[in-house]
């Protein structure tokens, strides 16, 4: 009998079990959870990282003059050419992690799936356009083995020549926009263009004609080439076609989110930048610029002390520390160096202020002077006029009350016409006026062209052997994780300091 129980119970037991089983796997599936996510949503969040993180502020738009902090510790910078790791990482750790990551991932997913052909040219040319500041930035960096890490488990990824890079970004544009097929799938989730293949294909020769203009002094032949390139794909011009990120309150904008907050009293436009506009009477003065008058502090930066008045605007010297600016402010007239002209953070530099990266005024001041080398058709005087009219213009595309007048572009056009004999320096200075928001790329115009002409930045402590800075440093932990690679790279390229120029910087 009792033998007959514990068979009773074994049998039930195992039938309880055996029912409990059933379903199990089921039982432990989220049904609710993603098992795979679009590849268009992770071209999207590349596009989103590319917008340009906040401490550009810091050296690109400072070495080029365009804005100035008299502050140290950690806004030490530009201001006092000096060598700042912590500022000089975050566009190399933003790209590789945020951008470069998920085209790679991309570009992987899509590459063998003719169903998604456009989505995978697009992330080529998003990619190119990031690898191009990224080499800028830096020079020798990792490129053919980028962002392998989840794909092939490349850790420690070798670092290219910035000439091998650019030979890559020149054939990945070239053969990608070519391919763009509007035939294909339209990939309208695309936050960029919503699939808009004319408009990509003006995207990827716009850059593809940065990067041919880039070659000019390393090698003019070759830039040339690439430049007709270009041409012939056709190009970003008309501000409608601009390549730009949107922000709103969920993605901000990196500078306006900085410029708003932390360092709201910190940072004012530089001295060399609004008196360029000011000594040509620029309308743009007005879009732009605010000064606080009077304002003896940061919280007396309040709304019934800002003017926008160009001709009460003042913009902040190079070379001083927030001791030694008291001289300058106090001859000056001025209450403190809360007092100097900022960029205006309710308009340009507002939280949610666009970033753009490739623009209808860029690609015309680009044409300018590829026609003043006699590399393109076309009068160098109209494509002059059509970059300064179209930047104008595409300040009311930021903000409303950034909006310039028809009247007063024309009337600015008519009293700063194109001269023969200065075409090159006007052309780039005013590239350098298109470009100001865009830091990485005024600072390598800048390099690249040598205008417009600077005074270089006379603060005495100094960390930089020349006259600007080159090139931004390595991050220490790049250095501390791929050292092999990167000593290779710094025996290649030169020390790994400010003061090292890049391969196109002759």
């Amino acid at each position: 009998m009792k033998k007959a129980i514990i068979y009773i119970f074994s049998l039930t037991l195992i039938c309880f079990v055996s029912s409990c089983d059933k379903g199990f796997d089921e039982l432990n599936i989220n049904k609710t959870a993603a098992t795979s996510v679009n590849p268009v949503f992770i071209l999207n969040n590349a596009a989103i990282n590319a917008s340009v993180p906040a401490q550009i502020v810091q050296y690109e738009m400072g070495i080029v003059q365009q804005m100035v902090s008299p502050n140290s510790g950690v806004l030490t910078g530009a201001n006092f050419n000096q060598d700042n790791r912590d500022a000089t990482s975050p566009t190399w750790q933003r790209y590789y992690r945020s951008v470069i990551r998920n085209t790679v991932e991309v570009i992987n997913a899509t590459k063998a799936n003719a169903a998604r052909a456009n989505l995978y040219q697009m992330a080529r040319i998003l990619q190119a356009y990031s690898f191009m500041i990224l080499t800028d930035t830096y020079g020798d960096i990792p490129y053919s083995e980028a962002g392998a890490g989840y794909i092939s488990q490349v850790i420690s990824p070798k670092y290219d020549t910035q000439q091998a890079v650019y030979a890559g970004i020149i054939k990945e544009l070239g053969e990608a926009t070519t391919a763009l097929d509007v035939t294909k799938t339209i990939e309208t989730a695309d936050v960029l263009y919503g699939g808009d293949v004319a408009k990509w294909k003006k995207f990827g020769n716009s850059i593809l004609l940065r990067a041919g203009m880039r070659l000019s002094k390393v090698d003019a032949a070759q830039a040339q080439q690439v430049v007709a390139k270009a041409i012939a794909g056709g190009l970003i011009t008309s501000n409608a076609d601009n390549a730009f990120i949107k922000h709103d309150a969920n993605y901000t904008n990196g500078i306006g989110q900085m410029l708003n907050s932390t360092e709201a009293a910190n940072f004012y436009m530089g001295a060399p930048f609004l008196d360029y506009l000011q000594k040509t009477n620029d309308p743009r003065v007005k879009s732009i610029a605010v000064r606080y008058v009077g304002a003896a502090s940061g919280p007396e930066q309040t709304a019934a002390r800002a003017s926008t008045d160009p001709t009460v605007q003042i913009g902040m010297p190079f070379g001083y520390d927030n001791n030694s600016i008291s001289g300058p402010f106090k001859a000056a007239g001025l209450k403190s160096f809360y007092d100097y002209t900022q960029v205006d953070r309710t308009r340009l530099a507002k939280n949610t202020a666009p970033m753009f990266f490739v623009t209808s005024a860029q690609t015309q001041l680009l044409l300018a002077e590829a026609a003043q080398r006699g590399w393109t058709t076309g009068a160098v005087a109209d494509y002059f006029n059509a970059g300064i009219k179209a930047h104008m213009e595409q300040l009311a595309t930021v903000d409303a009350n950034s909006a310039v007048a028809v009247a007063a572009i024309d009337t600015y056009l008519k009293a700063n016409p194109l001269v023969t004999a200065t075409a090159l320096e006007q052309i780039n200075t005013q590239y350098w006026v298109a470009s100001f928001m865009n830091g990485p790329e005024a600072f390598a115009n800048f390099r690249r062209s040598g205008f417009p002409v600077l005074k270089p930045n006379p603060f005495p402590g100094k960390g930089i052997k020349g006259t600007f800075i080159r090139r931004l440093t390595y991050p220490n932990s790049e250095i501390s994780v791929n050292s092999t690679n990167v000593k290779e790279a710094i025996s290649r390229m030169g020390a790994d300091d400010l003061d090292t120029k890049v391969w196109w910087d002759k």
